[in-house]
C-alpha cells in the first residue's frame, strides 16, 4: 500500500529504464517527484571513480551498448543555485572497460552533499532526514554502504558520527577520493524528500516520524549515561540563545541586551554560535540542556531538533519571513511536542527601515514588494537584520520563562 501512495500519481513519461539481453531492467529512474529523482541499479553495479559513472554489470545485447542515463542526487533538483554544485552521475549498460578494485557486500546508496553545504538547515534537511527517509523506505532492515559525491573534508569530519549511525557496519565512501573501483551487489542513487523537515509515515512501509528522527539523533549524540551538560542546583531554566554573528543579516544588533534582561528574568543565558568547526556532540549536549532555545529566523534554528519534547522554541521572526518562519521554525517544533512562542518584529526593529523608509512597499506590503521573485525576497533574507524592543521583548521572555519552569519541574 505504501508503494501505491508512493507513486500514485506517476506516468509512464516519468520513469527511465536499461533493459538487459534478458528483458530484465537494470536501471530505473523515478523522475516524478517536485524535488527529487531516484534511480536503482538492480544487479552488480562498478563505481568508476575516475568518470563518476555507474556501470550496470552483467549480460548486454549489442545494441544496449551506449544507452545510459544521467542524474544529480541531491533533493533540491528545481533549485539551480543548489544543483550547480552538485556533480552530474552517469548511470549505463555499456560494459566497463576496468574491473573491481574493491567488492562490497551490501547495497550502494549514493547522494550529493553539494548543495548548500554548510548551511546547517539544508544539511540536516536535505542530507541526514532525506538519508533518514530513503534508508527507512528503501532499505529498512539492510545494511547499505554509503556513496557520498561532492563531499569536503570538514564536512566528513564534522557529521561523522552522524553518517557512521547510518550505516554502522560499513566504512564511508567519499567518492572525491577514490583510488580504485567500487563494486556493488546493486546501487540506488539519489535520496527521497518529504518536506521541509517532514517526515510523512503513510509514505514509509514501517511508519516512521519526526520523533523518530529525533530519537536517532539522541542516540547518536548521547549515551543513557551522559550527564545533563548543566545542572539545576540553583533551580534557574537554561535558555540558549543561537546567535547570527558577523555579515550574515538577521542578526541582533543589541544582543547583549536582550542576554541581560534573559538573565534579570532569572535564566541561565548560554550563547551558540554555529559554525563548521563546532562540533555536533557538543551543541546537541548544550541545546538537549537547555529548556529554551532562542534565535531570528534562520538555519541555526534546526537545533530544535535537539530539544527535549516539553522545552520551548523561541522565533524572532523579521518582516517579510512570516511564510518561512511558520513552514521551517513554527509548525515543525509542535510535531515534537515542544512548545513554540513567536516573536514577530515591528518595522521599527527591522534596518530596513532606515534604508528603505517607512512609506516604502519594501516595509508596508512585503508581499506586494516580492511577488514571489527570489531576488527581491532575498533583500529580507540578506539585508535585514534586527535591534529588538526591550520592553515588549520582555513579555514574550517571561512568557518563555513560565513554560521553562514548568518543564523544569515536570523533568525534575
Amino acid at each position: 500500500m505504501w508503494k501505491v501512495k508512493l507513486k500514485h500519481k506517476l506516468s509512464i513519461s516519468q520513469w527511465g529504464w536499461i533493459w538487459d539481453a534478458n528483458g530484465t531492467a537494470t536501471v530505473t529512474c523515478d523522475r516524478s517527484h517536485k524535488e527529487f529523482d531516484i534511480c536503482t541499479m538492480n544487479g552488480p553495479t562498478l563505481l568508476d571513480q575516475s568518470s563518476s559513472t555507474l556501470f550496470a554489470l552483467g549480460p548486454h545485447t549489442w545494441n544496449q551498448s551506449n544507452i545510459s542515463m544521467k542524474i544529480q542526487p541531491y533533493p533540491l533538483k528545481n533549485d539551480k543555485s543548489a544543483m550547480s554544485s552538485v556533480k552530474e552521475i552517469t548511470l549505463t549498460s555499456t560494459p566497463p572497460k576496468s574491473t573491481c578494485g574493491a567488492t562490497h557486500h551490501s547495497p550502494a546508496l549514493v547522494f550529493s552533499v553539494g548543495g548548500y553545504t554548510g548551511n546547517f538547515y539544508h544539511d540536516i534537511n536535505e542530507n541526514f532526514i532525506s538519508l533518514f527517509i530513503t534508508i527507512n523506505s528503501l532499505f529498512p532492515n539492510q545494511d547499505v554502504t554509503l556513496v557520498v559525491t561532492d563531499g569536503t573534508i570538514w564536512w566528513f569530519q564534522k557529521y561523522a558520527e552522524l553518517l557512521s549511525a547510518f550505516s554502522p557496519h560499513h566504512l564511508i565512501i567519499n567518492a572525491n577520493n577514490l583510488t580504485t573501483n567500487h563494486c556493488f551487489p546493486s546501487a540506488t542513487i539519489g535520496l527521497i524528500k518529504h518536506g521541509a523537515i517532514t517526515i510523512d509515515p503513510k509514505l514509509l512501509p514501517y511508519p516512521r516520524t519526526l520523533h523518530d528522527f529525533s530519537a536517532f539523533l539522541k542516540n547518536t549524540y548521547t549515551k543513557s549515561d551522559t550527564p545533563s551538560l548543566y545542572s539545576n542546583k540553583r533551580g534557574k531554566p537554561h535558555l540558549t540563545l543561537v546567535a547570527r554573528k558577523g555579515s550574515v543579516s538577521r542578526v541582533i544588533l543589541n544582543q547583549e541586551e536582550v542576554i541581560n534582561v534573559a538573565k534579570e528574568i532569572g535564566f541561565n543565558v548560554h550563547v551558540l554560535e554555529p559554525s563548521r568547526n563546532v562540533s555536533i556532540a557538543n551543541a546537541y549536549r548544550l541545546i538537549h540542556s537547555s529548556h529554551v532555545m532562542l534565535g531570528v529566523h534562520g538555519a541555526g534554528l534546526t537545533h530544535f531538533l535537539f530539544l527535549r519534547p516539553g522545552s520551548v522554541v523561541v522565533q524572532v521572526v523579521p518582516i517579510g519571513l512570516e511564510w518561512a518562519a511558520k513552514t521551517y521554525y513554527a509548525d515543525p517544533p509542535k510535531v515534537l511536542g515542544l512548545e513554540y512562542i513567536e516573536y514577530k518584529i515591528e518595522a521599527n526593529e527591522s534596518s530596513l527601515l532606515e534604508e528603505y523608509g517607512a512609506n516604502s512597499l519594501v516595509i508596508k506590503d512585503p508581499k506586494a514588494f516580492h511577488h514571489g521573485e527570489w531576488a527581491k525576497r532575498r533583500v529580507y533574507l540578506k539585508k535585514q537584520n534586527v535591534k529588538l524592543d526591550i520592553i515588549r521583548f520582555k513579555k514574550c521572555l517571561v512568557k518563555a520563562y513560565e513554560k521553562a519552569n514548568i518543564f523544569m519541574n515536570k523533568v525534575n
